[in-house]
């Protein structure tokens, strides 16, 4: 192993996060700023330096003198050097008389396409083999001589893994290779039958903006956000999927790591590492019980035809998972890369709002996403959200952008730009919640959410729920799940029925008059929304010769009247001056 680190030198241009993380340094911190024990927005300040903090509330404005005492009193502590463990796997994990390909190992003889197929094998357990062994597998597809290369994972009591997602028919094979000597060079042979009805493949972009399964079939994500979900225990968990189950919702952000924030104080059942809050964690020896719960939890989502939405990192944490030093975190992704890119239904987004976590820097984030790709032989779906300021969207790992808001009120209105700006299927994962409670993100109406989906489908993107209405037991759909209590999803279902309906291969923006904004296929299919205006009728001029049915549609009453006859050239259609109508004309 080697070690690595830095030093922190304290002054007006130091995170606080840097001085919160040295003993001393949060010690001066609370005697002085007590609230921040337990504050709620930690998160955000960690983010400032003091001078930043100093002018950030009016309502409990600094004595003048206590900025300078502060930052005197931190002038006299050494910071504590910052180190880093790099462990190295042993080439001698096992004795040279270890017979090669000893181990005892199982998997079936037969696997459906775009399942998993799963060696499992009984080998050492002694040391620590989250750190000292490496373990991979090659799988031939006999077919057509392709080769993946897959990374297994220690799942403790001296079990080890290997998951593999083939996708095509036929006969496969595959060799394991390890520093392990028992683990090394076992072979075996198994045949991948065609997958069952229901299971269409993974999803991929597909023209340019758009998503399918990898059968072809087009995918149109209707996406919500449950943050800490798999949290929250049996019940209340088991409660989330039924209420998925009955939703519109094909698509779930969630976070591999529990949450702490407002409405979430409650403690995990599990923690990802071996340790616990009060004596501190182990980031080298990984808790398999968490993992396998996660892994079920994402199992459950799929067979609901359900994409998880995985995020990977995030900033709202009190147990330090999201401050883990570098090695630690490289760790963690190639664990949970190797544990999880089998699942089908996995995307991965390497943050819930990237720019909130102090201790990362951009090339901390493009160094995750190599490991990230590197280690995926499937090339699942991969992205990073932001809260305050845009990634850059257009950096080649990136499959599709993954949008929050940075405008108070317009949101989907920029889908075209976003479009043009990046080329990529824009997917504005938080456009705000449907709720009550104080805060803006989390207060819109049901007809502003409802809104919102409709003028980003109708500008080409994809926009995602989420629901915030306060709880007697904080429980809140955004982050725990349980039930839904909202208006819109209802009306996101039919809206989600329309789509679908629609082209296959997606809605882009069409040229429009410049008070409404249309979608379709030129000639072909067109949807106008007309969002908070109220018109009692329109005039449309359309190119002569092509003749079109016209549906009137009620986007919030979710209702569609035909009009008589069939339309070409100019003509005016009649409506009943409401908001949150639309107009669909399709080419007889």
């Amino acid at each position: 192993m080697t070690m690595e680190g830095h030093a922190v030198k304290f002054d007006e241009h130091t995170k606080i996060g840097h001085i919160w993380a040295d003993k001393q340094g949060r010690e001066v911190l609370l005697k002085h700023l007590p609230y921040l024990e337990g504050n709620p927005f930690l998160s955000f300040i960690k983010l400032r330096t003091l001078p930043m903090l100093a002018e950030s509330n009016q309502s409990f404005a600094w004595p003048p003198e206590l900025l300078d005492t502060i930052l005197a009193e931190l002038a006299h502590i050494t910071p504590v050097q910052e180190e880093d463990t790099v462990y190295i796997a042993s080439q001698d994990y096992e004795s040279a008389d270890t017979r090669a390909g000893s181990a005892t190992v199982s998997y079936p003889r037969e696997a459906e396409k775009w399942g998993i197929f799963e060696v499992e094998l009984q080998g050492p357990s002694h040391g620590n083999p989250f750190v000292d062994v490496e373990l991979s597998a090659e799988f031939v597809c006999s077919e057509d001589g392709r080769v993946f290369r897959v990374p297994g994972f220690y799942d403790g009591s001296g079990v080890y893994r290997i998951r593999f997602m083939p996708d095509a028919v036929g006969s496969w094979r595959f060799v394991t290779a390890s520093n392990a000597r028992s683990l090394g060079g076992i072979s075996g042979q198994w045949t991948c039958t065609a997958p069952a009805a229901d299971n269409h493949g993974p999803v991929r972009v597909r023209n340019t903006f758009h998503f399918a399964y990898a059968d072809g079939k087009p995918y149109i994500p209707v996406g919500t956000t449950c943050y800490a979900w798999t949290h929250q225990g049996r019940e209340l968990e088991e409660q989330t999927l039924a209420t998925l189950a009955a939703s519109p919702f094909n698509k779930l952000r969630m976070c591999v790591f529990p949450k702490s924030y407002q409405f979430n104080a409650n403690e995990p059942e599990r923690y990802p590492f071996e340790g616990s809050p009060d004596e501190g964690w182990d980031f080298t020896r990984f808790n398999p019980a968490f993992f396998r719960h996660l892994e079920s939890r994402i199992a459950s989502l799929r067979d609901l035809g359900i994409e998880a939405d995985l995020i990977l990192f995030h900033a709202y944490d009190r147990w330090g998972f999201s401050e883990m030093k570098p090695s630690a975190d490289d760790r963690y992704l190639r664990y949970v890369v190797a544990r999880l890119a089998a699942f089908r239904n996995v995307w991965w987004s390497l943050a819930n709002e990237y720019d909130l976590m102090w201790s990362k820097e951009e090339e901390d984030w493009e160094r995750f996403a190599r490991i990230v790709t590197e280690n995926d032989p499937y090339g699942r779906l991969i992205s990073i959200h932001n809260c305050f300021k845009f990634y850059d969207y257009g950096r080649p790992w990136i499959t599709h952008c993954s949008v929050q808001r940075i405008d108070v009120y317009r949101t989907a209105e920029n889908t075209n730009e976003w479009r043009e700006q990046w080329g990529k299927p824009v997917v504005i994962d938080e456009c705000a919640y449907e709720g009550n409670i104080d805060l803006g993100w989390g207060n819109i109406t049901g007809q502003e959410m409802v809104r919102r989906f409709w003028e980003g489908s109708v500008r080409g993107g994809y926009v995602g729920h989420g629901e915030t209405y306060l709880h007697p037991e904080d429980i809140l759909w955004w982050s725990k799940g349980g039930r839904l209590h909202g208006t819109s999803p209802e009306r996101i279902a039919f809206l989600r029925q329309i789509l679908e309906e629609g082209p296959a291969e997606g809605l882009n923006p069409l040229k429009s008059e410049w008070d409404a904004p249309a979608a379709g296929v030129q000639d072909e299919y067109y949807l106008f929304y007309y969002g908070f205006n109220q018109p009692s009728y329109r005039l449309y001029n359309m190119k002569p010769g092509i003749r079109y049915q016209v549906d009137v549609i009620d986007t919030w009453n979710m209702t569609i009247e035909r009009q008589p006859g069939l339309y070409e050239g100019a003509f005016r259609i009649e409506l009943p001056g409401r908001q949150y109508m639309a107009v669909r004309m399709t080419r007889v």
